[in-house]
Order: C-alpha cells, then sequence, then structure tokens
C-alpha cells in the first residue's frame, strides 16, 4: 500500500510533464500555422499585383515602351518579354501558393492530433 502512495505522486508528475510537452508542442504548431497564414497572405496580395500589371501590359500597343526597375534605374524592355516575366512570376508564387496549402493542411492535421493527445493526457488527471 505504501508503495502505490509513493508512486502515485510520480505518476502524476509524469502527467503533467508529458500534458506541459504537449501543450508546447501544440503552440509551437499554432505559431507554425500563423506564419504560414501571414506567408500565403503576402503572396496573395503579390499574385494580385502581378496579375494587375499583366493586365496593364495587355491593354498597351504593340509598339509601347516598357521600362523595368532595376535597382535606381529604369531599363527599357520588350513588351513580350515583360509579359512573359510576369506570367512566370505569376505561376511562380501560384506554386508557392499551393506548396503553402499543403504545409497548412498537414500542420492542421499535427495541431488536431496535438489536441487530442493533450485532451487524452487531461482525462487521465
Amino acid at each position: 500500500m505504501a508503495s502505490s502512495l509513493a508512486t502515485a505522486p510520480a505518476a502524476v508528475r509524469e502527467m503533467q510533464s508529458d500534458l506541459e510537452s504537449q501543450a508546447n508542442a501544440l503552440s509551437k504548431i499554432q505559431k507554425d500555422i500563423s506564419k504560414n497564414h501571414e506567408v500565403r497572405k503576402q503572396f496573395t496580395i503579390q499574385v494580385g499585383e502581378n496579375e494587375l500589371v499583366l493586365k496593364e501590359l495587355e491593354l498597351l500597343n504593340e509598339g509601347a515602351n516598357v521600362y523595368k526597375l532595376i535597382g535606381p534605374v529604369l531599363v527599357k524592355q520588350d513588351n513580350a518579354e515583360a509579359k512573359a516575366n510576369i506570367k512566370k512570376r505569376i505561376e511562380y508564387i501560384t506554386a508557392e501558393l499551393e506548396r503553402m496549402d499543403r504545409a497548412l493542411k498537414d500542420l492542421e492535421e499535427k495541431q488536431n492530433s496535438k489536441k487530442e493527445s493533450l485532451f487524452g493526457v487531461r482525462e487521465r488527471l
């Protein structure tokens, strides 16, 4: 009987330690999800801006001058080349958004898993 009383506080401390580590892991996952949302927001803004630029380039006449800002200098650029660059940029950012979506889905699954295990540890206490 005395040995079961001595092991009970140790078991409770172990469960509390497990609960704390699970909570810390859940907190880290939630921070990663928040960071993912911020990056996604920036990418979404960039896609919108680039699509707007592409629409503006489509409105130009074939002989219109297009300039690209490189550092402090405006450099003349071919209209077709400018459109191609913008389309590549949109493709790249869209691919990054898709990658971020997959990462977000994975993080949300991990978060749900951690929540379930956290509730399981709480119930044991």
